[in-house]
């Protein structure tokens, strides 16, 4: 699918990798609608966008996930402006182990909120993360949350292939990335603390930086042959996870 008009809805795209993925979309042609809770942030970067694309590429939208008024304000907003949606990036995410109902809400729960009726036909859908295929000892609640996006998601793109939607849903697992999150997990363990070191050990596989996932993003956004896929990316390593089959 080329991106040249194409309209992009991407949550949590102030920051980190929903900022890195807004502008690699911007790059090949898209027009971005960025959704973030921080409205100095999303101000600051819409500002920066403007002089490079234009005012017309972008629209910044101050979005709180996990309130359905406000994305489906911010849906038809979207709608307004550019006509629908063609792709839909469910960035938003925080890390907190002593808020566990937080977490679970920001994680898994706002990729239900979204109302299908503003997409447009062959819309694409991805979700973020590598917790989601495996445990991760000192965060088990974040690592819950994102399981669950990964089923939401490989579930959503059978039931879309069998009902003829016409809508691609894929998810992106990267490792560990340099962000914001990262730099201050170790403070959000809560009573999984005493385990601290588990990142560590994920840190010694290597850190990738926002723009090889946003590289993923393009991937998947671009080749149409791609529904129900977790696509895994690592430092030097990236591949299509194969899940078993429970039907035979």
């Amino acid at each position: 699918m080329a991106l040249n008009g194409r309209v992009a809805v991407v949550t949590g795209a102030a920051l980190g990798i929903g900022k890195a993925i807004t502008e690699i979309l911007l790059q090949n042609g898209a027009k971005v609608v960025v959704l973030d809770v921080n409205e100095t942030a999303g101000k600051s970067l819409k500002e920066d966008l403007d002089k490079q694309y234009g005012q017309e590429r972008t629209l910044f939208l101050n979005c709180d996930v996990e309130s359905q008024e406000q994305i489906k304000a911010a849906f038809q907003k979207t709608a307004e402006t550019f006509g629908g949606i063609d792709i839909l990036c469910n960035n938003a995410g925080i890390l907190n182990e002593s808020e566990w109902e937080k977490t679970v809400s920001v994680n898994l729960v706002r990729i239900y909120r979204c109302p299908p009726e503003t997409f447009n036909p062959d819309v694409d859908r991805y979700n973020p993360h590598l917790t989601g295929l495996a445990p991760v000892l000192c965060c088990p609640v974040y690592t819950a949350a994102k399981h669950g996006v990964i089923g939401f998601t490989r579930a959503m793109a059978a039931v879309s292939a069998a009902s003829g939607y016409g809508i691609r849903f894929n998810a992106i697992c990267p490792g560990l990335v340099q962000t914001d999150l990262l730099s201050t997990i170790l403070d959000r363990l809560g009573q999984f603390s005493h385990l601290a070191d588990e990142i560590k050990k994920y840190a010694v596989m290597g850190v990738l930086n926002m723009s090889e996932v946003a590289e993923c993003l393009l991937e998947l956004v671009t080749d149409e042959t791609k529904n129900g896929e977790a696509l895994i990316v690592k430092p030097n390593i990236k591949k299509y996870m194969t899940f078993p089959t429970l039907i035979e």
